[in-house]
This record gives structure tokens, sequence and C-alpha cells, in this order.
């Protein structure tokens, strides 16, 4: 889908420690594409109490635009190329207004919590729900159900399973035509990276690729059985719309 200027505008809402980062890594390949690594991050951690616990919250801050409007004011903006991929934490809209999100792609991309909380934990230890984004991405599927906007959603399970599958799909999807050259990349970090890379993405950083998908063998933390409850629930509505 193409706005009024001829640009297509993605808008990947996704929760944290999922594939986020090698999606925007595989957008990144594209010849007709320009990527943005979580441009809300700046304005999130300024309007909670996240910046108590996040790593690198105050550099975080001095480098990005922390008003969320005049983020959205740039992403609805000029762009040099053009497709343009947004990478989003859903959490990190907060309050704003979503009308803009009648005039770009909106792709949700979830993960089973069963993997994605330990691993969360390990970087930011006992999180909660504002901390993941299940509820927020639930939420956010409510408003897009009553605005009658239509998004595709992910499953990173299913996606490693067959990336170059669902890619093609999620490009059908998108209106755009796929690239064989989205499903690898150079190893190491990008210039579009945001400043917290060194804290989160020692793993794509490794990368050449999506890894193939492995489940976790390692017993579930306790601490967390009851934020995987509440999540599951929230995952479930998702699982069952994701692209197959």
């Amino acid at each position: 889908m193409k706005s009024k200027d001829g640009i297509t505008r993605i808008c990947l809402w996704s929760g944290p420690r999922n594939i986020s980062t090698a999606l925007m890594y595989s957008f990144a390949q594209r010849s007709d594409t320009r990527v943005f690594d979580e441009p809300l991050y700046g304005y999130y951690l300024s309007q909670t109490n996240a910046d108590e616990y996040h790593p690198g919250a105050k550099e975080i801050m001095t480098d990005m635009q922390t008003d969320g409007n005049k983020v959205i004011e740039m992403m609805m903006g000029n762009h040099d190329k053009p497709v343009v991929f947004f990478k989003n934490m859903t959490h990190h809209l907060l309050d704003l207004n979503k009308g803009f999100m009648h005039d770009v792609v909106n792709v949700i991309l979830t993960r089973n919590p069963k993997e994605m909380l330990p691993s969360f934990d390990k970087v930011i230890e006992n999180p909660s729900m504002k901390d993941v984004g299940y509820q927020d991405h639930t939420e956010l599927l409510k408003y897009f159900e009553k605005e009658n906007i239509t998004p595709a959603v992910i499953d990173a399970t299913i996606f490693l399973k067959s990336p170059e599958r669902i890619l093609k799909k999620l490009c059908e999807k998108i209106s755009i035509p796929y690239q064989e050259n989205m499903l690898s990349w150079e190893k190491g970090a990008r210039p579009e990276d945001g400043v917290w890379a060194k804290y989160w993405y020692g793993n794509i950083h490794k990368s050449t690729g999506f890894m193939k998908y492995q489940p976790k063998t390692d017993p579930f933390p306790e601490n967390l059985n009851a934020l995987l409850s509440e999540s599951l629930t929230h995952y479930e509505r998702l699982e069952k719309i994701a692209l197959k």
C-alpha cells in the first residue's frame, strides 16, 4: 500500500526479543528500502519509568528525538527511498494518536512467550506486561478491527521454520516485489542500529541470515510463570491469524 506521496511505509509492531532486528536487517538488503531502528524508543523512555532499568537509557534519550509526535511526523515525512521500514516496539506507542496507521502497512510480530520471556529476563530481570508488549499487541489489534485496518501478523516460530515462504507472502501483502537478497546479510553491525545495540544485538551481529528455529530446552524460570500465563492469552489470539 502506497501513501498519496507514492512511498510505501511499513510499520513493524513487535515485542522485544522477537526477530524484529533480523527482519530490519532483511529489509535493509533491499535496493528500494530505507530502515529505521525503533524511532519511538527515546519517547518511550522519556515518558515512563523504564529509563530507570533499561540499559543505556540516558544515552538513548540524548541520541534520539523524545517528542513522540515529532517522530510520527518524521515517519510520515519525505524519504529518499520508495519503501521505508520502521522497526517499532508496540509498547513504545503509549498514548500517541494512531490515526497515521491508516496510511502505512502495519505488521504485527509476535513470539511464543515460553521462548521470549526467558530471553528478555536475561537483560531485564523480572519484567512486567508493560515491558513485554503482549497486551499492547491485542489492544492494537482491537484498534485495527475498529478502524477496518487489516494488518499482517507474523509469528516468529512459523517464520523461522520457513523464512523465504513467509517473506514472499509478506511482500505480496505489502505489494512490493520479493527480493532474494532479503535472506542474508553481512556479519556485524549496521549503520542504522540504535545506540542500544551493544546491549541487545550480540547474536544478530554474529549472524549472516535468519537462524534456523531451535526450540528452547532450558527449564522455564519459575519467577516468570505468572507473566507467562497472562502473556499466553494475548499471544494465542495473534497466533491464530499469523501468516502460515
